[in-house]
């Protein structure tokens, strides 16, 4: 359900209150220092997917401590989704979650791209899709090389089943951002797109050379 925008431009942005930042701010480096999971663990037996599920999480907290909101929500909303018997796991993603949602406690009137973007986030997890289009399309509007408002607004457009306008924004959500490529090949909501010829071959190419995620034009 990629890479992001740097944290400086982010923070300019979104100026959530200096005591919600200092909270947070202490709670992620306690679990970076006590509870962060090592890349180096070993995967429990009988467990193949504990090595993926510990770096979507760690990328998700990457993504966080980034102030990438709407990004660090739908990476580890997805280690709750696609990896449920990561119970060790799932008490600090929810912990996560919530951070990313008291930063974004004015979301209901979004200014900005990223702003719209996690607004989408928390209408689609409620189910409100015609809300999420309308944010979403709002955001790409604004900044058309938003890779991650591309990524979304394919998925809320192929859970409506309009997959004819869904298949093109993946596909440049992809060429902005090649990461995308692994979620998509995974995600749920983009099962029906999965189907297109275009996508298929999309999913299946591998880039040798990552090349660097255009930035987003900042807001004035």
């Amino acid at each position: 359900m990629a890479k992001q925008q740097r944290a400086s431009s982010r923070s300019d942005r979104l100026k959530p209150a200096d005591a919600s930042v200092s909270q947070d701010s202490r709670t992620l480096q306690r679990g970076r220092e006590s509870q962060a999971v090592p890349s180096h663990v070993p995967a429990p037996v009988g467990r193949p997917g504990h090595a993926e599920a510990v770096a979507l999480y760690e990328e998700g907290v990457a993504a966080l401590q980034s102030h990438e909101f709407a990004r660090a929500s739908t990476l580890l909303r997805s280690v709750l989704s696609r990896y449920p018997e990561e119970r060790e796991l799932h008490e600090r993603v929810r912990l996560y979650v919530n951070i990313c949602e008291r930063h974004m406690v004015h979301a209901a009137s979004p200014s900005t791209p990223e702003e719209r973007v996690f607004a989408a986030t928390l209408a689609v997890n409620t189910g409100n899709y015609d809300e999420a289009l309308t944010h979403l399309r709002a955001a790409s509007a604004e900044s058309p090389e938003h890779d991650h408002a591309l990524y979304m607004l394919a998925s809320v457009l192929a859970l409506r089943h309009q997959v004819d306008e869904a298949v093109p924004l993946l596909l440049r959500a992809i060429e902005l951002n090649p990461d995308n490529r692994a979620l998509a090949r995974h995600d749920p909501d983009l099962e029906a797109v999965r189907e297109f010829e275009s996508v298929r071959h999309a999913l299946e190419a591998t880039s040798h050379v990552k090349t660097e995620r255009r930035k987003a034009p900042r807001r004035r």
